[in-house]
């Protein structure tokens, strides 16, 4: 895939949790903030902790950064899936904001593009 199509698919990825995040702040009395600028979503706990997504244009990935790791997570089969066990980001990212953020956000599909 070019850089300009990864950005793209990306960059809506990133669009799609930031309202999923959006919509389960509206029913929670979670602290959590987030911000999205650049191709860098920073999710901010209540603990002062941080949950980062982004996009890593060189290997055409999505990293995310918790407490409890580094994750990347490649396009695969129409999904974007962790390179190391196979879980797809969208349950990965809602297993982990709920363990780090404690807030149960559910994900939409977050498809990625076909071709590598």
């Amino acid at each position: 895939m070019d850089e300009s199509a990864f950005i793209a698919a990306a960059d809506a990825t990133l669009d799609k949790i930031g309202l999923a995040l959006d919509a389960a702040l509206e029913t929670s009395d979670s602290g959590l903030d987030w911000s999205l600028n650049d191709g860098v979503l920073t999710i901010e706990c209540e603990d002062a902790s941080r949950i980062i997504v982004n996009r890593h244009v060189p290997n055409r990935e999505i990293w995310v950064a918790a407490k409890s790791g580094g994750f990347h997570f490649r396009a695969q089969d129409g999904q974007w899936r962790d390179t190391r066990g196979g879980e797809a980001l969208g349950l990965a990212l809602a297993r982990l904001l709920k363990a780090q953020a404690r807030i149960a956000v559910r994900m939409p599909e977050l498809p990625a593009p076909r071709d590598q």
